[in-house]
């Protein structure tokens, strides 16, 4: 399995550390969704034994981002253009209700957390790290629904940005996106501390319509390509 790479796992581990490491490199974009593996040698490079690494297999085929290859192994999930649309139909529903319950009730010390979110993604994006853009990209958006005390839709809004996730590196791959996605996480800010939910929910809408745009974008040129 070239191409990526796993610290093996030294102590006496639990299913948690196995789960968390093999996410990561899911999500990470290290694990090509063409590759085929089996828990043996997922177990063999971790250095640990295999039931931790199949409860943890389980884990992740239950949230959507490994899918069984019958009589091969496993594989990540290939998120599909119809996939695609129903993720965003999703965010966008959730995430313009999360805009309005925070308009004019978001604190300063919010903000400031929100803006800090920003100037990390910004330094992430002078070091071109697009993998640490992407996570800070979800972290902007999941505390916007901490701040909202939207418990159960934190959850829903993290399986969601998984699978966007998975997907979420062809989308940068278009130019310059990296630097729109900091202007519109600013406008989401700065529409948030103006108190005025019908310009936050635009932002949002127009936010994450640029980014479906964006994939699609990508999608066309590999198919023209």
């Amino acid at each position: 399995m070239a191409g990526f790479h796993l610290k093996p796992i030294e102590k006496e581990t639990t299913k948690e550390k196995v789960y968390h490491q093999i996410k990561q490199v899911v999500l990470n974009g290290q694990l090509s969704a063409n590759e085929i593996f089996t828990e043996v040698k997922m177990a063999e490079h971790l250095n640990t034994s295999r039931t931790p690494v199949r409860e943890a297999l389980q884990d992740l085929i239950k949230e959507g981002l490994l899918v069984t290859v019958p009589r091969k192994g496993l594989a990540v999930r290939k998120v599909t253009k119809s996939e695609v649309e129903q993720i965003f139909f999703l965010r966008e529903a959730i995430e313009k209700k999360v805009m309005i319950k925070l308009s004019g009730t978001i604190t300063e010390r919010q903000l400031d957390v929100l803006k800090t979110i920003y100037r990390e993604q910004e330094e992430m994006m002078q070091n071109n790290d697009e993998i640490s853009f992407i996570n800070l990209d979800q972290k902007f958006h999941i505390t916007l629904a901490e701040f909202a005390d939207y418990e159960l839709v934190k959850e829903i809004l993290l399986n969601l940005h998984n699978l966007t996730h998975l997907i979420g590196l062809q989308a940068l791959k278009k130019e310059n996106r990296m630097k729109e996605v900091l202007e519109e996480h600013r406008a989401i800010i700065e529409a948030l501390q103006s108190g005025d939910a019908d310009a936050a929910t635009r932002c949002v809408e127009l936010h994450l319509a640029k980014t479906n745009e964006s994939i699609y974008t990508k999608w066309e040129d590999e198919l023209h390509g």
